[in-house]
């Protein structure tokens, strides 16, 4: 391994990001300048898309122990970094360091690897039955197109890094334009022990963006973000039918029932919808409670939301931070006005103060909304809750199911079966129970309905990164 940067700052010279003709990053807790970065065009996309395919043809040579083994080494130096990449990452997103944030998010990228690298992807012996003998192996793609998110940057992207160089494709990673920093740190670090040219970063302007969805050496697309450019992106990939793993949009229903422990459970409730401020395409965003129950629930969730301290990043205390843009910041605002003028309750928040520094919207639990108020239905993506009471579970579900996502969901209740039971009536990719967004590395993670296509994480996830090879006699 080579030498790596030991403090914040060297990393950021390291990744040349102290460049200020470059384009700056601003850290949206302070709006000061992070650092700097340069985008990309055209030739430059061609010309790195031409070095993935040619380093790719050696890659796929490479045996799957010497593949973990390369990744379990990414893993170390990410490890050695940790403290340098969670101070970026928290300075240029805005998630703190502790609780859930980013701190936790380099430790995911790490688990990620090392879970991905110990997959096993034997040959399967599809029939043998004394006249025929048939077998599947999988063999990669080639070159990988990765689109990735602001809201967790390093470990969304990990998600497309780790099973695509797993299974023997190269990948060419284009990072949001919110927080390119982060990405280009995590994968500055990993290539300092991976081969060259299997794993390459490029911040690409508007017509170089579209270019990789169209790109004819360009095998697959892996993207994470809105549903509306998941659909462009499924649209211009059909050019060249390229294999698209999308990671859309949701609107997470919960529903607790009428047996559930309030007090055991609050803290869990709470951080399945304010899990990244909200920023979690996974999270819990719209709750449905009994009457029996609802100003228990109410006054649970005001009480933990109370406690956990908002602000800076950087302060050892906060465990919830800003918005990562203005424009997420005014999507919220007016989702949250347009309830108030509703007649919806307010349990806390909905008081922004638009004078200070950076993109802060405080914690927000709204009640007694109408369940078809655009804060129920449409993604609010941000630090608030609408809690919506029901007397009928019946209505309830359907609620639930109603609208045209369907990425994860949860239910809350002290008998595991009935909730089993509940769960499967449920339209959704993942049903947590209990708990909501719970991602594993080793469980399959995707949407339905216009959430997604295909899934990632585990052996499931690997396939989807190879083609199926099927061999007779």
């Amino acid at each position: 391994m080579s030498a790596l940067p030991t403090t914040f700052e060297d990393l950021l010279e390291a990744i040349g990001a102290n460049d200020s003709a470059g384009t700056p990053i601003s850290n949206p807790s302070t709006d000061e300048t992070v650092g700097y970065v340069s985008v990309k065009n055209l030739d430059e996309l061609n010309s790195t898309v031409e070095r993935a395919k040619t380093a790719q043809k050696e890659w796929a040579k490479v045996s799957h122990s010497d593949r973990q083994d390369y990744l379990n080494k990414a893993a170390d130096a990410i490890e050695a970094v940790a403290e340098p990449l969670a101070q970026l990452l928290s300075r240029e997103q805005g998630k703190p360091l502790n609780g859930p944030n980013a701190r936790f998010e380099v430790g995911a990228c790490v688990a990620w690897l090392r879970t991905t690298a110990a997959l096993e992807l034997a040959p399967e012996v599809l029939v043998d039955d004394g006249q025929t003998y048939a077998t599947m192996e999988y063999r990669p793609l080639g070159v990988v197109g990765a689109i990735g998110p602001w809201n967790w940057p390093m470990m969304i992207t990990m998600w497309q890094i780790a099973p695509s160089l797993r299974m023997g494709n190269t990948i060419v990673v284009k990072p949001s334009p919110y927080t390119p920093l982060s990405v280009l740190a995590l994968t500055y670090v990993m290539n300092s022990v991976l081969p060259e040219h299997i794993l390459q970063t490029l911040l690409t302007d508007d017509e170089a963006t579209v270019a990789i969805t169209k790109h004819p050496d360009i095998r697959k697309i892996m993207f994470t973000g809105s549903t509306a450019t998941g659909k462009k992106i499924m649209a211009a990939a059909s050019g060249t039918v390229k294999r698209v793993t999308l990671e859309l949009g949701g609107n997470d229903a919960g529903i607790i029932l009428d047996d559930f422990d309030v007090k055991e459970h609050a803290e869990t409730l709470f951080w399945g919808a304010f899990l990244n401020n909200g920023q979690t395409c996974a999270a819990l965003k719209r709750l449905y409670v009994p009457d029996a129950l609802y100003e228990e629930v109410c006054q649970a969730l005001t009480d933990v939301a109370q406690k956990m301290p908002m602000g800076d990043g950087l302060d050892e205390n906060n465990v919830l931070g800003p918005l990562q843009n203005q424009m997420q910041f005014k999507i919220v605002d007016d989702l949250v006005k347009s309830a108030c003028d509703s007649g919806a309750r307010v349990l806390m928040g909905a008081n922004p103060d638009y004078d200070a520094p950076g993109n802060f919207y405080p914690t927000t639990l709204i009640a007694d909304i109408d369940p078809d108020h655009p804060l129920v239905v449409e993604e609010q993506f941000g630090p608030v809750l609408p809690i919506i009471r029901y007397s009928d579970l019946d209505w309830a579900i359907e609620e639930a199911n109603k609208l045209e996502v369907g990425l994860g969901s949860s239910i809350w209740s002290s008998d595991r079966q009935r909730a089993r039971e509940v769960a499967a009536q449920l339209e959704a990719g993942s049903t947590w129970i209990n708990d909501h967004g719970a991602i594993d590395p080793r469980v399959p993670f995707g949407g339905i309905k216009q959430s997604g296509f295909g899934v990632e994480f585990g052996l499931e996830g690997l396939k989807q990164l190879g083609v199926p090879h099927i061999i007779n006699g």
